[in-house]
């Protein structure tokens, strides 16, 4: 019997949880797997990841394909009569839909095994501080180490049927970033006897922009955005402290490194300008999602002419995606699906399309068997 997909996508997406702290999905997909016949299945755990092999009739190699499990720290705001029930958390990055395929392409291949083996990865922490890195260096991911890889993220903007993805970066190497500043505080009545910061900050947000605008290539493309501020705690006390909260973003390595020594240098001026101390830190980065030119150019063609889906060779992005890092060991891909929602990756309201869903399935479970059998 099929299983829901429908179903399981709602009760996923009812359970978000933080990276490293997917238990309820961990214990919700480990649930589905017992329910499925054994004979060619094979299950481990990782943290609160999960990894599953479907052995080969006649292996010569192992075609992985890859989900990511977790939710973000935002209270949901759509009209799903199916919203979050753990408050402040929502998957607003479609993993809810991104398990549920990878659910229906296990059931898929228990009862339709192909001569490779297939290995499919959940895992967690893509949002944050990062899974898949960790994961790569396991004992549990190098027994079963794979010689492709396959992912696919969703794209609000596209229709569903739609396909989208190119040769090479698709998408960008990423950094977060935290600065925190610490002056003196003092009465709003006497300023030349305090140290302000939220002057500082001002100050400091504009030359971080400079960046972008005066040291890097017109040509490339980089981004800085400062998501977080905070600083100060009553209107007539000057603040002592403040704390600045970003993200860097980049289509080339070479960028990437310009503009941190930058921003240690920038930060390194505020202290003089400002009579401050400055602390910078780095957070979780991400390498750019880098597509392997033929695996991908063969998917492309192949989409093409065996499907009636609608493939487009789409721009790279600023996104980040920590599959970047299964890429640069092992030759895969990675496509955007469409589910046309007017709300962004990231938004409160965002309600992709679950037709996506089938299609998802119909496209990897013919695109899976054609790689994973005997030629």
């Amino acid at each position: 019997m099929k299983p829901d997909l429908i179903q399981i996508r709602r009760d996923l997406h009812q359970i978000p949880e933080p990276g490293f702290e997917e238990f309820q999905t961990q214990k919700y997909i480990l649930s589905f797997l017992e329910s499925l016949p054994q004979d060619r299945l094979e299950l481990q755990t990782w943290r609160t990841g999960v990894l599953v092999r479907i052995t080969g009739k006649n292996p010569r190699q192992t075609i992985a394909y890859r989900t990511d499990m977790d939710g973000l720290p935002l209270t949901e705001q759509t009209t799903l009569p199916f919203p979050s029930r753990n408050p402040g958390y929502m998957h607003a990055c479609g993993h809810d839909l991104h398990m549920t395929i990878a659910l229906g392409l296990i059931h898929h291949f228990v009862h339709h095994p192909v001569d490779d083996h297939l290995l499919f990865l959940f895992q967690p922490a893509e949002e944050g501080p990062g899974g898949a890195e960790p994961l790569l260096q396991s004992d549990e991911f190098q027994r079963w180490k794979p010689d492709q890889i396959y992912a696919l993220h969703i794209a609000p903007e596209h229709p569903v049927g739609t396909v989208a993805t190119r040769p090479g970066i698709l998408f960008a190497n990423t950094q977060e970033i935290f600065i925190q500043l610490q002056g003196k505080s003092g009465h709003a009545a006497y300023p030349h006897l305090a140290h302000d910061m939220v002057v500082a900050t001002s100050q400091l947000v504009g030359q971080l922009q400079t960046i972008i605008a005066r040291n890097i290539n017109p040509l490339d493309s980089a981004i800085i955005t400062i998501g977080k501020l905070h600083a100060g705690t009553k209107e007539n006390i000057i603040a002592g402290e403040a704390l600045l909260e970003g993200t860097i973003r980049t289509l080339s390595t070479e960028s990437m490194e310009l503009i941190k020594k930058r921003c240690q240098s920038i930060v390194q001026g505020i202290e003089e300008s400002f009579q401050c101390k400055g602390t910078l830190t780095w957070g979780s980065n991400y390498c750019q999602v880098y597509n392997h030119h033929r695996l991908t150019q063969e998917f492309m063609d192949w989409t093409r002419s065996e499907t009636n889906f609608q493939l487009i060779e789409c721009q790279e992005a600023l996104t980040g995606e920590d599959f970047g890092y299964f890429l640069e060991q092992i030759p895969g891909m990675m496509f955007w699906l469409g589910v046309d929602t007017p709300y962004g990756l990231h938004h409160p309201q965002i309600e992709p399309s679950e037709d996506a869903i089938s299609v998802a399935i119909e496209l990897m479970s013919r695109y899976l068997t054609h790689v994973a059998s005997s030629k």
